[in-house]
């Protein structure tokens, strides 16, 4: 069958539908009702592929008609929506001292949110990878879901990734996880197809549900217990060659700065990440709570000592954010963005003060723009990267194959 040129399926780009049925499938979830003579038009199929690609569609269960159109002159034309209740897919997003879930029905809508105490430090990856199997059964059975309609598993966690195999680099906290074949393993446990995707990356997936804002070229700026940014061109997320784009914690913003996990020196991360935020809170003395207490947990203690008066834990967060203000900067001169989202669980606790720094370095630095880039704090940070991890497994052909 001949299909239209797709900028989903250059090399790069998050796995977006590679057949026809997948195709059309995703192409009605993203606009919400169509009619076949609208999809023939914006795929490329001819009329009689996707007449029986329709057919067959709505013979399965996942695709219902809709009513009738508004008449542009002839006969209104049929509109056809996804059925959404005709299957699932879940979405987890790892990170060190949480493990957040989320069901998304078939038309892309999240039906149920969980969040559970992360594994911690130096977890043992077999051990976290039972407990996600387990949890995955309990949200599956605590939404009143069949789960043979659940279809697969999109898995999300800090990078850098070798694409659906394991984490390449990981921070000493999650050092066991390098090398450790946790896309195998989760699709043994669970018997389902999984996605594996960096954190950040699929973020950029999740503000599709997460923000109101529908613009052509967005990014999304990731911080959880480290820093990295995601970019959505057209609807599609750019993954780059080898599923690591983005990785802003790992520019380098300070000659001769501070080592780095990564191995480098001066890295915007080990300048202005949670961990730099939580030594420094320590180092004056703040009370952040439990010795125990890291990760976004300590982080959070300090942004509410800030928002609630404490001038040490105010400057500490202010100071990060002037750091990371120039690596905004840079996402939005280098890719020219229209929307820059703020979105990730650190955000999630303290954006209202990273905001209105962030703002002003962007709208004072504008290159070669009419307009300025927009600059918004994800309405839902702390889910969006598993509910990213849900949609990009929903656009696989996975998602159509039963």
């Amino acid at each position: 069958m001949q299909q239209g040129s797709d900028s989903s399926r250059s090399p790069g780009y998050d796995p977006a539908p590679s057949s026809s049925r997948a195709l059309i499938v995703d192409r009605i979830r993203s606009t919400g009702t169509l009619s076949r003579v609208e999809l023939t038009q914006i795929t490329g199929l001819t009329a009689p592929s996707v007449t029986a690609l329709v057919r067959r569609l709505i013979d399965d269960g996942l695709v219902d008609e809709a009513g009738r159109g508004t008449s542009t002159g002839g006969k209104p034309r049929t509109l056809l929506q996804i059925r959404a209740t005709a299957r699932y897919v879940v979405g987890v997003h790892l990170s060190y001292d949480s493990l957040t879930y989320v069901l998304v029905d078939y038309a892309g809508g999240v039906v149920a949110r969980w969040r559970r105490e992360g594994p911690g430090e130096d977890s043992d990856p077999e051990e976290v990878v039972e407990r996600i199997a387990t949890q995955t059964g309990e949200l599956i059975d605590r939404a009143g879901i069949d789960s043979t309609l659940v279809l697969g598993l999109g898995f999300v966690c800090p990078g850098p990734l070798i694409r659906n195999n394991g984490v390449a680099s990981a921070p000493p906290m999650m050092a066991r996880w390098v090398g450790f074949p946790v896309h195998q393993r989760l699709e043994e446990r669970l018997g389902l197809p999984a996605l594996l995707e960096n954190d950040a990356t699929a973020a950029a997936a999740g503000t599709r549900l997460t923000t109101s804002h529908d613009v052509s070229v967005m990014a999304a700026l990731f911080m959880s217990e480290g820093i990295g940014s995601g970019l959505r061109l057209n609807g599609n997320v750019y993954q780059g060659a080898h599923g690591n784009a983005g990785e802003v914690g790992h520019i380098c913003v300070q000659i001769g700065g501070p080592r780095c996990w990564c191995g480098s020196t001066g890295c915007l991360e080990a300048v202005a990440g949670p961990a730099t935020v939580i030594a420094k809170a320590r180092a004056a003395g703040l009370d952040l709570g439990s010795h125990r207490r890291s990760g976004v947990a300590a982080f959070a203690a300090i942004a509410r000592l800030a928002l609630t008066g404490d001038s040490r834990a105010e400057a500490i967060i202010k100071d990060s954010a002037a750091w990371l203000a120039l690596g905004a900067q840079a996402i939005t001169n280098m890719y020219d963005v229209q929307l820059l989202v703020l979105t990730g669980p650190a955000f999630a606790v303290a954006g209202t003060i990273y905001l209105p720094i962030l703002q002003e370095r962007i709208l004072s630095s504008a290159f070669g723009r009419s307009v300025t880039p927009e600059v918004v704090l994800d309405e839902r940070g702390h889910d969006a990267a598993a509910i990213g991890a849900a949609l990009m497994m929903l656009r696989s052909d996975h998602a159509v194959s039963a």
